[in-house]
């Protein structure tokens, strides 16, 4: 067992050598830790090692094709990387799973919580998911005529383009992502989706020992993701921002009990807020008064809520507390840096802070959000109405105790208040 010393204040806050202040990573109380997996994938390299496989060029060099751990040249390759299919960070993490598992009482109830790296950068997966899919398939990007045309339709897509580097999504690669060929996107593309099957495999695995052990019918699955990924829409790759691309995620809810709806896709908004208080209504726990989502359980029964909401809503902060580059960029301060989303049906509207312009886009006309309409007079009334809206949903959510704080791996930049974590 490894024990790490908290060291705490007297007045309840963390020491200023405190490991907790050094990284985002890691589990919130409540939970009993089975296997850990950070970024750095320590724990996944040296059980690679205990297979006989070099880990010499650790991460993230061992993401990259098999005998090249220099520069990896300009275009984008297939080449599988020297783990196997079986040796994948995703078929570690499900294996543990797996083993813990066979360690619990049949009739005992448990919960457990996998969170798979995969689909992430970088963008590698080994044989046959390397080559199962044809870059030439797939949709055309959602995209202007060039990345400069995008760049100029607002000053925080000029600045986000101008940050991505193409290293993070394919280590080695030099230059930055706006400017790799549509070739280049669609064979990332063509990797990403084998990234997908891959895990879809080990989520078999995982099915498959529920069904072994006897749960697979006593058992609720809920399958759904932190983000979504840019993959070469609007030239961009990664996360963050305020296109669908990077928003729209699965969520996936099975309850063996409940089979009216079973197989059935509901085409309505719902929020990563809506897991919890679901999985409360699937446990019969009381809903906690200060919880923002709704229960999604009456839609696995077939019915429609009273009241459903009819938007979906966002936000996303860009500001860099630690080395203010954003801040430096914009001209504004670290509160400013930040954009909310409301996104309807028919419409999306997006209001950015320190004075940056607002965006519309009309989504029946334009559905890949490429023609800004906010100071279109003839939009005039839809954007009020959005805002009015968006003003009313921040006021009931809005929090910045931790907004002027960032975790480095020097501890902590900014200023943490006192009050921090505390709610009325």
């Amino acid at each position: 067992m490894l024990s790490i010393q908290k060291t705490v204040h007297r007045d309840g806050r963390l020491a200023a050598g405190d490991p907790r202040l050094r990284s985002y990573e890691g589990v919130l109380p409540g939970f009993s830790v089975r296997q850990l997996l950070p970024e750095h994938q320590k724990q996944w390299l040296s059980w690679l090692r205990t297979q006989g496989i070099d880990t010499s060029a650790g991460i993230p060099g061992i993401h990259r094709p098999a005998g090249k751990q220099g520069k990896v040249g300009d275009d984008v390759s297939n080449a599988p990387p020297v783990y196997s299919k079986d040796q994948t960070p995703a078929a570690f993490l499900a294996g543990e799973f797996i083993r813990w598992l066979g360690e619990q009482e049949q009739a005992a109830p448990w919960f457990g919580h996998i969170s798979f790296i995969s689909p992430h950068p970088p963008f590698i997966v080994p044989q046959p998911y390397n080559t199962m899919y044809d870059p030439a398939d797939g949709p055309a990007f959602r995209r202007a005529a060039n990345w400069q045309a995008e760049a100029q339709s607002h000053p925080y897509l000029a600045y986000d383009l101008g940050l991505q580097k193409r290293t993070k999504f394919v280590p080695g690669a030099e230059g930055k992502v706006r400017d790799w060929s549509e070739e280049n996107f669609r064979r990332i593309r063509a990797l990403y989706y084998g990234m997908i099957s891959e895990l879809d495999a080990q989520l078999g695995r995982i099915w498959e020992a529920l069904k072994a052990a006897g749960s697979w019918d006593d058992t609720v699955v809920v399958l759904t993701s932190d983000h979504a990924e840019m993959m070469g829409d609007h030239f961009m790759l990664g996360k963050g921002g305020f296109f669908d691309a990077s928003y729209h995620i699965p969520l996936i809810v099975r309850d063996p009990r409940r089979t009216e709806a079973a197989g059935a896709s509901i085409d309505r908004f719902t929020e990563a807020v809506d897991v919890f208080p679901t999985l409360l209504d699937l446990i019969g726990a009381a809903p906690e008064p200060h919880l923002d989502g709704r229960s999604l359980a009456s839609w696995l029964d077939g019915e429609e809520p009273a009241d459903w909401r009819d938007a979906a809503h966002w936000e996303f902060d860009f500001r860099s507390v630690a080395d203010g580059e954003a801040e430096r960029h914009f001209g504004i301060g670290s509160r400013d840096c930040n954009l909310a989303v409301l996104r309807t049906e028919a419409f999306k509207y997006v209001h950015f802070g320190g004075g940056l312009p607002p965006l519309l886009f009309d989504l029946a006309s334009d559905p890949d959000e490429l023609s800004n309409l906010a100071h279109d007079p003839a939009y005039l009334p839809v954007r009020v109405e959005l805002a009015e809206k968006m003003l009313t949903w921040r006021a009931n959510h809005l929090d910045q105790s931790l907004a002027l704080a960032e975790l480095t791996k020097d501890g902590v930049a900014g200023h943490v208040s006192k009050t921090a974590g505390s709610r009325e």
